[in-house]
């Protein structure tokens, strides 16, 4: 048994729930956050002491430092912290209202961040720890129809690389995990649906595709438990095997676009090198 001790946030179901009975099962134990009462309740009469039911809302930058405060306390420090709550948010960007924009950063961005900002005192004082965001491939690619979505993943993604640099001398390790897609409830019950306008629905017929094949939630127990128990985990990790050709193909045009364009780049800058 590795005695780690987890806090895991949007844990009653997806990659949250895989990930914490992943982390009990082998001995571990688990401040499970939730908006959900009794949530856990099976895991509870499974193993006890060892699983910390949480009520919260990421978005409560008040009550996550009471939850994050209370799971420590209980377990006597953090190890391994796993923001993990989010949501897909579908629709063009001129689609999207305001409520609907302004709820998908609240939960995906600034979610993470005031988990993050609560914790890492924690983990300083434990001398080291191990940080996860949960991203997504939808965090360095875009694709039409989900505009909102790509920007509170993109903003995770900018403020994590950053975190990893300012935590690395207190001996904290950070992560994001990048998924493609899996068989969660990130596109059905959990997503929100901006109302279509007919401005777009030839667009959106041109760009329609067979239903690809979603991976398997449980499949990423081991990879998740591989990162955390990782000396030098990695600070980027896709979770399936379609992100890197795709990124293969979307940074080399880039890079050609970039490079055509330089000679107006350089000319911008409007003083000699």
């Amino acid at each position: 048994m590795s005695g780690k001790t987890w806090i895991i946030t949007g844990a009653s179901r997806g990659f949250g729930r895989e990930w914490t009975e992943a982390a009990l099962e082998r001995g571990d134990r688990v401040a499970a956050l939730s908006r959900s009462d009794g949530a856990f309740d099976d895991l509870v009469e499974r193993h006890g002491e060892a699983i910390l039911p949480l009520k919260a809302d990421v978005t409560d930058r008040e009550g996550v430092t009471e939850a994050v405060q209370r799971a420590a306390d209980h377990f006597g420090g953090l190890d391994i912290v796993v923001n993990n709550a989010g949501y897909g948010l579908f629709g063009m960007v001129e689609e999207v209202t305001e409520r609907q924009a302004r709820d998908q950063v609240e939960v995906n961005l600034f979610g993470p961040l005031w988990v993050t900002q609560a914790a890492l005192p924690h983990l300083r004082a434990r001398g080291g720890g191990h940080l996860v965001q949960v991203s997504s491939v939808a965090g360095v690619y875009s694709l039409p129809g989900l505009g909102i979505y790509h920007a509170s993943k993109f903003g995770l993604e900018g403020f994590t690389a950053s975190l990893a640099a300012e935590v690395k001398d207190f001996g904290i390790k950070v992560t994001l995990v990048e998924p493609a897609g899996y068989a969660t409830d990130w596109a059905g019950p959990s997503a929100v649906h901006a109302e279509r306008s007919p401005v777009y629905d030839g667009f959106r017929a041109a760009m329609s595709r067979p239903a690809s094949k979603r991976g398997e939630p449980s499949a990423t127990r081991t990879a998740i438990l591989r990162v955390v128990d990782a000396d030098e985990p990695p600070l980027r990790i896709f979770f399936g095997p379609g992100p890197l050709p795709l990124m293969k193909q979307e940074y080399a045009a880039r890079l050609e676009e970039w490079e055509r364009w330089d000679e107006v780049s350089q000319a911008a800058f409007g003083v000699s090198p």
